[in-house]
């Protein structure tokens, strides 16, 4: 498994790795280099489950995670020592425990509901990025988090607004609300790497005669038809990610402009 190395960490704050988005960029090109890498010579989709245990180590596990604030539910956890976490007992409608083991990743079961499989990938591919970039980090935190109490396991929750919608505003981020960025920049990274993605979108506005590099918005119908539906939808058929990380990961590449 290739490992980080940050060039700069933020030592007041748990040790975060300081990272521009080329860094991850070049780590997750690096990443799939040695797990997969004809997904980076041709486009596809990344298995994250495999990715997860067989490249990461990690351990899979289904449940329906408790939230105490319902309206941010915890999509996935990732466990960084081995303990106890609460889940939601359906049967007996009560708050139950699982013990788990160190390096496990917890996916809600409302995640991998059918017609929500690129938002699983996604969300499984977001956990990875916590393993690989975050593992000291969270690992000097245990006992900062309700979850990480006595005999419960330290573990980062990822909430709803974590997911493929990390805080955007630079200058408002917290080390957390950066760390989620990292993590939700990873996951893109994996899934649609630059390397087959930026060929793959250029090679549709040439399908549809457009050889211009961008797109700008509210300029012209079909010009908009294109870049917000018709490319996405290209993108999630051959990726696997959802329509909504497609259209953000347009944005981030400069082929579309609000």
């Amino acid at each position: 498994m290739i490992s980080l190395n940050p060039h700069r960490i933020d030592y007041d704050n748990h040790n975060t790795p300081v990272l521009f988005d080329r860094e991850i960029d070049e780590f997750a090109h690096a990443v799939l280099a040695d797990y997969k890498p004809h997904l980076l010579a041709e486009p596809g989709t990344v298995n994250y489950m495999h990715f997860l245990e067989s490249y990461l180590g990690a351990t899979i596990e289904f449940h329906d995670i408790y939230s105490d604030e319902p309206d941010q539910p915890i999509l996935a956890m990732t466990v960084f020592s081995g303990g106890k976490v609460r889940v939601f007992d359906r049967e007996n409608e009560c708050i139950s425990y699982v013990n788990v083991a160190e390096r496990t990743v917890i996916i809600d079961n409302a995640v991998v509901k059918p017609g929500k499989e690129g938002f699983a990938l996604f969300t499984g591919l977001h956990e990875g990025g916590h393993i690989t970039m975050h593992w000291d980090a969270y690992s000097l935190m245990a006992g900062d988090e309700p979850e990480m109490g006595d005999g419960f396991a330290p573990v980062v929750c990822c909430r709803r607004e974590s997911i493929e919608n990390a805080v955007k505003d630079r200058s408002i981020r917290s080390s957390a609300g950066w760390r989620e960025h990292h993590a939700d920049y990873f996951a893109a990274a994996i899934a649609m790497p630059n390397a087959t993605f930026k060929p793959f979108v250029h090679g549709i506005l040439r399908k549809n005669s457009y050889y211009k590099s961008s797109i700008t918005l509210g300029r012209d119908m079909d010009m908009d038809i294109l870049a917000e539906d018709l490319i996405p939808d290209a993108i999630t058929e051959v990726f696997g990610v959802s329509k909504r990380a497609a259209r953000i990961k347009l944005r981030k590449t400069g082929f579309v402009y609000n």
